[in-house]
């Protein structure tokens, strides 16, 4: 006669109620590592190794934050005669270390066709120099009797959509009206490129 098999035991994930070893092909493993780090190490054991290089990681950041560095005494002395310039360097870093990029002052002015033959004139840009949107629209769609609008744009941005082909005109109604906005900080898009408007 035939041994009885013993059924076998599946260790579930807390989070996503998969069997653990499926959870890196689950909907969100990032939610599942620290379950699966705390409750089946063995399964994952990369996952410990990463887990234990960003506790070393964080351990360092926060003794630099405070002024102790891996320097010692003279360190902490450095640290102290630079004035504090370290909490500038970290309003500049974002998540993962990179550095956040300042914003370049410049207007870009791109002419879309809708249906063939109706074009819109998006200007973006212009609130980097003060300008408010809103009163920008409104001497835009004067000047050139037409419709403007503030919009969202595609990242999120605001951005003017002015109806009607008005592209090259509109660098000349720039300049005069807002006189902090140099023509050199003006462009194009064409083709796709970033053309200069000077």
């Amino acid at each position: 006669m035939a041994e009885k098999l013993e059924p076998a035991k599946v260790l579930y994930c807390g989070v996503c109620s998969l069997p653990a070893e499926y959870c890196e092909f689950g909907p969100d493993f990032g939610r599942c590592k620290p379950w699966l780090i705390e409750n089946a190490p063995d399964l994952y054991p990369d996952l410990l190794k990463e887990a234990n290089e960003k506790g070393a990681d964080k351990v360092s950041d926060q003794l630099q934050s405070v002024g102790i560095s891996s320097g010692g005494a003279d360190g902490a002395q450095s640290s102290a005669q630079t004035g504090g310039t370290s909490k500038k360097e970290e309003v500049k870093r974002l998540p993962g270390g990179k550095l956040k990029k300042k914003e370049r002052q410049e207007v870009i002015i791109e002419k879309v066709v809708r249906n063939k033959r109706k074009c819109i004139t998006i200007v973006k840009g212009l609130e980097l120099f003060g300008i408010k949107l809103s009163d920008a629209s409104k001497k835009l769609g004067k000047k050139f009797a037409t419709g403007a609008s503030v919009v969202k744009g595609p990242t999120e941005k605001e951005q003017i959509d002015v109806q009607g082909d008005i592209i090259y005109d509109i660098v000349e109604f720039i300049t005069d009206t807002w006189p902090d906005v140099p023509e050199r900080s003006i462009f194009f898009i064409e083709d796709g490129k970033k053309v200069q408007a000077g």
